[in-house]
């Protein structure tokens, strides 16, 4: 079992730590602290690291030692366990974190699954000791995790960050290609690379800065850095800053975004950049970067490319760059074959199955279903928003009152601000377009494939309706025959890279709706679509939490208090929603076996005080008996308990002072023995 020690951080005290059963020999993971400030590492002798941090000027101003153990505990666990609180605590924002960026590296071992499970256990014993105050749920979805420069790098991102530095270091110049795809991770490492660079000795004299194209996400990412020690809103610039001062180093993300001198709102803005650096009328944003800086790093993605306006792939062809790949998908939890199972399906080729079976990708015949359940998907996991491609005028610009979009009498707005909309008051209420998600991610996206997209049965091909695209500046300037349709295509694979957990989609064109279904197989368009093949894995190839099993009858509250834990049992991880405490029962009698629930089943329930009516409760009653009972209409101010029962002796129980809910069932894991 998880559990944290705290100790006074005195050197005349250290002699505890050397007593402690995990003082000595055992690999932890430990936190220092005064309130203020905090350090996190891990270690194989807590005593020995201590009187080492003692002699730091920095790690002595911290006054507690918080150490974390398990009997389980390895090597690889405290080291990923260490990295995990680094990024968690330093998304939270309390503590000014001493810890350094470098070396954190995401990497698997046998049974992480379960170790890392741990880490929502021990995460409400941080909030008791008030090391920690918001919901591991609640931080997950803020800005500050996501874009982290704390983050566990993969091996595959460590490669790239170790070049790149090794070659920064040498100060030549020299230009910097990093290809990745949606979901690879090309945000996280800009903003990692830009911190270790800051922190390393022989680097941290560049004047370095990060270049953001796109003016919500270089907000996004300003906040971000304000908060990061070291660092500052001032490192993330725009295209056009970059004539203030000559850099040693310029990073650019979603360099794809660079503009060129077409369809722009402010032509004598741009020109007048152009001037000030001594170039032509025509040069782009990629130019203004070169002629600014010594080295320049561009994280790029060609098939990201929306708009005339953008800078063409030509251009950056003709950098003679190092190029670099990132392949590894780590937004999308269907995995790696999710953006060749997008591409498969805009392409008209028969979709390549999934291999996860977690994510849920479904096509909805009826746009109000899709609405519906992005709306209950952000309710439970938030960040779930609709998107649309742009085949609807914007009437509602400037606060007008009306609509944008009507699909079958549903009537829908666009996006009420392009500034961090994801994040906005009402989003959840709107439909955004591809310029307020692009480079942010989702939880869930409802993805609307407008009319201006559609399917020739005759010809088996996609047809682009020009009229129907309502973007002027993203259909103006074309010159090449197939542009506007590689954008539009473009513009969908990004939408459709959007959601980490899952993707729905209403496709407004029939035939083409039709075609995307017949390219999936028969299946279900009501239910989320499983793509992956049956498998039937064995309990090792499946990830395992363990959950505290608090028996029939505990006494004494809180409920899942230790001294009622009877044994942990393990329970499929993809049974666990995040953000949630769960337990295990073990069911008595028969006051609800109509309800599905019968005597000596083991039963999964999620920790919650609030219910809703119909659901199955778990009821503490007077602080000692534990009864599951459907929660009643509210009667009089009271919320009666009822049983479901074929025994009609069971009778309603009026819940009296004290008495409380505990949990919600979710589920009957083991039914009793026949």
């Amino acid at each position: 079992m998880t559990q944290i020690q705290t100790f006074p951080f005195e050197k005349d005290k250290f002699d505890q730590l050397k007593e402690y059963h995990f003082g000595l020999n055992w690999p932890v993971v430990y936190i220092q602290e005064n309130g203020k400030e905090m350090y996190i590492g891990q270690s194989t002798s807590v005593y020995s690291r201590s009187k080492q941090h003692f002699d730091n000027p920095d790690r002595v101003r911290l006054k507690r030692l918080h150490i974390i153990t398990d009997e389980e505990f390895n090597l690889s666990s405290a080291y990923d366990f260490e990295a995990y609180l680094i990024q968690y605590i330093a998304a939270e924002g309390i503590y000014k974190l001493q810890n350094e960026n470098g070396g954190l590296v995401n990497h698997n071992y046998f049974d992480r699954e379960k170790y890392l499970a741990k880490l929502e256990t021990v995460w409400p014993l941080l909030r008791e000791k008030a090391l920690v105050k918001q919901e591991l749920k609640d931080i997950r979805n803020s800005e500050f995790f996501k874009y982290s420069p704390y983050k566990a790098l993969t091996p595959e991102q460590l490669i790239v960050s170790e070049n790149l530095e090794k070659s920064i270091r040498k100060g030549k110049p020299v230009t910097h290609v990093i290809n990745g795809s949606p979901g690879t991770g090309k945000s996280i490492l800009a903003l990692y690379l830009l911190k270790l660079l800051r922190e390393t000795k022989q680097t941290k004299h560049l004047n370095a800065a990060l270049v953001v194209p796109m003016r919500s996400l270089r907000g996004t990412l300003q906040r971000v850095l304000k908060r990061a020690p070291g660092m500052g809103a001032g490192m993330v610039i725009g295209p056009s800053d970059v004539i203030k001062q000559k850099y040693d180093l310029l990073i650019v993300d979603e360099a794809h975004r660079l503009r060129r001198r077409v369809n722009l709102t402010n032509f004598p803005s741009f020109d007048g950049t152009n001037k000030a650096l001594g170039l032509s009328k025509e040069s782009t944003q990629l130019d203004w970067i070169m002629a600014s800086s010594v080295q320049q790093i561009f994280f790029y993605d060609q098939r990201q490319n929306i708009v005339p306006g953008d800078v063409r792939p030509a251009d950056f062809e003709e950098l003679n760059a190092i190029q670099h790949e990132l392949v590894s998908q780590m937004r999308v939890e269907g995995g790696d074959d999710y953006l060749k199972f997008i591409d498969d399906l805009l392409e008209l080729n028969r979709a390549t199955p999934l291999k996860s079976e977690k994510y849920e990708f479904k096509i909805y015949d009826d746009i109000r279903d899709m609405v519906r359940d992005i709306k209950m998907k952000d309710a439970e996991h938030k960040l779930a928003r609709l998107v649309a491609g742009y085949a609807w005028s914007w009437n509602t610009k400037g606060g007008k009152d009306g609509h944008d979009i009507e699909i079958d009498g549903l009537k829908l707005v666009w996006n009420s601000t392009n500034l961090d909309w994801v994040n906005s008051r009402n989003s959840i209420n709107e439909v955004g377009c591809i310029y307020t998600v692009q480079g942010y991610d989702l939880n869930y996206a409802g993805i609307i494939i407008g009319p201006e997209l559609s399917y020739n049965e005759s010809t088996g091909k996609l047809v682009i309706d020009e009229k129907k695209y309502k973007d002027i500046n993203g259909k103006r300037s074309i010159t090449e025959p197939g542009e506007l349709k590689r954008y539009i295509i473009n513009i969908y694979k990004t939408l459709l890279t959007r959601g980490i957990k899952g993707t729905y989609v209403y496709v407004v064109d029939e035939k083409l709706r039709n075609q995307f279904k017949q390219l999936l197989g028969n299946m279900s368009v009501k239910s989320p679509i499983v793509i992956s093949e049956k498998l039937t894995l064995s309990p090792i190839t499946v990830a395992m939490v363990q959950i505290p099993l608090v028996g029939s009858a505990p006494c004494g509250n809180p409920l899942l208090g230790e001294e009622n834990i009877e044994e942990h049992i393990l329970v499929e991880k993809s049974k666990i929603k995040h953000g949630y405490q769960y337990f295990i029962l073990r069911a008595e009698g028969d006051s609800m076996d109509l309800a599905g629930i019968n005597d000596g089943d083991i039963v999964l329930c999620r920790q919650q005080e609030k219910a809703d009516t119909g659901d199955r409760v778990v009821a503490l009653l007077g602080g000692e008996n534990v009864t599951i009972k459907k929660y009643g209409p509210r009667e009089n101010g009271i919320r009666l308990l009822l049983p479901v029962s074929s025994n009609k002796s069971h009778i309603p129980i009026t819940p009296g002072e004290g008495d409380s809910v505990q949990g919600i069932v979710q589920e009957v894991i083991e039914e009793r023995d026949e």
